[in-house]
């Protein structure tokens, strides 16, 4: 069996955003684990309407152009790596808006998380699991969480370094743990779609 794909998708499309740091970083972490093909898939480059099709694409075929580019783009993959900013105790609005636009791309593959803000994201993350079980996927248990003192430490927009590495001592077997549970869950899923 090939290795699967998995796409890490960028949950945030400010221009000051951070997500770019740890999505160098955990595909950095993913080429060295060495059992994944990853991709990064930006929000950006998918300038979504608000969702206003008749229905889901479970129902019926979506009519955006860019909705369907976005779909046939997801149906490459066989998982994802949300990169994940907390707003307001939840995903950004981008990034919920970019979800509603699939269904059946998203069945059946593995979910995993790399979250950043207050409380390392972690209120992001739950609410980003029961939205991925609605929609077929599987999550894992494991994830990044960067938070605390160490959100400030690498986050350049508060004097931090912008280096992941700076605290791979708190967030690197975090990688790991979740690199060894997508990998486990794509082969999985994809074993059991074919």
């Amino acid at each position: 069996m090939s290795k699967p794909k998995i796409a890490v998708i960028v949950g945030s499309t400010r221009p000051t955003r951070f997500a770019d740091i740890p999505t160098k970083w955990i595909v950095e972490k993913a080429k060295e684990h060495g059992e994944l093909d990853v991709e990064v898939v930006d929000l950006r480059d998918y300038p979504l309407p608000f969702f206003d099709e008749v229905a889901s694409n479970a129902w019926v075929p979506s009519v955006n152009e860019v909705a369907k580019a976005w779909q046939a783009k997801l149906a490459e993959f066989d998982g994802y790596i949300f990169v994940v900013a907390e707003y307001n105790r939840s995903i950004t609005g981008a990034l919920k808006n970019a979800l509603d636009q699939a269904y059946v791309e998203w069945n059946h593959k593995v979910a995993g998380f790399v979250a950043y803000g207050g409380v390392g994201g972690a209120r992001a993350v739950e609410h980003l699991r029961n939205i991925a079980v609605e929609l077929q996927m599987v999550p894992t248990r494991n994830a990044v969480h960067i938070g605390g003192g160490d959100f400030f430490k690498v986050h350049p927009g508060f004097g931090g370094s912008g280096d992941l590495a700076d605290i791979e001592g708190s967030i690197g077997a975090s990688a790991k743990a979740l690199l060894d549970d997508v990998t486990w869950w794509a082969k999985a899923t994809k074993a059991a779609r074919a």
